[in-house]
C-alpha cells in the first residue's frame, strides 16, 4: 500500500509527541492511536461528505491546524485531524482525492 501522505497528532511545540498517527491512500484514510492497545479505523475517502480547517493562534505559531472532517462513515463517523504539520495542504490533497473517489 502506497502512502499519499503520513504525519502524527502533534503535542507541545508541534512536536510528533503522541502515540496517534494519519495516513492516506487514494483510497482511504486511516486514523491509528493507542501505545498499548491500538486501534486503527479507516474511512473510505467517498463517505467524507466535509472538511474544514481550524487554526488556533497557539497552532499558528507551531505551523499545525486541525482538519474536521464530516464523513458518513458508521464506526468513525464525523472525526478530526488533529494539529498536523501543513494542514492547507493536507485539507487541498484530501479534498482533490475525495472528489476523484466521487467520480468513481
Amino acid at each position: 500500500m502506497e502512502y499519499i501522505w503520513q504525519d502524527k497528532k502533534r503535542t507541545l511545540f508541534g512536536l510528533p509527541l503522541s502515540f496517534t498517527k494519519y495516513s492516506l491512500t487514494n483510497e482511504r484514510l486511516f486514523v491509528e492511536s493507542g501505545f498499548l492497545n491500538k486501534t486503527e479505523d479507516e474511512v473510505r475517502l467517498y463517505r467524507v461528505m466535509d472538511l474544514s480547517l481550524h487554526i488556533s493562534f497557539w497552532q499558528r505559531m507551531f505551523g499545525v491546524g486541525t482538519i474536521d472532517c464530516e464523513s458518513a462513515d458508521k464506526t468513525l463517523g464525523n472525526f478530526q485531524l488533529v494539529s498536523i504539520k501543513n494542514p492547507r495542504n493536507v485539507k487541498e490533497t484530501l479534498s482533490e482525492l475525495v472528489e476523484k473517489q466521487r467520480d468513481r
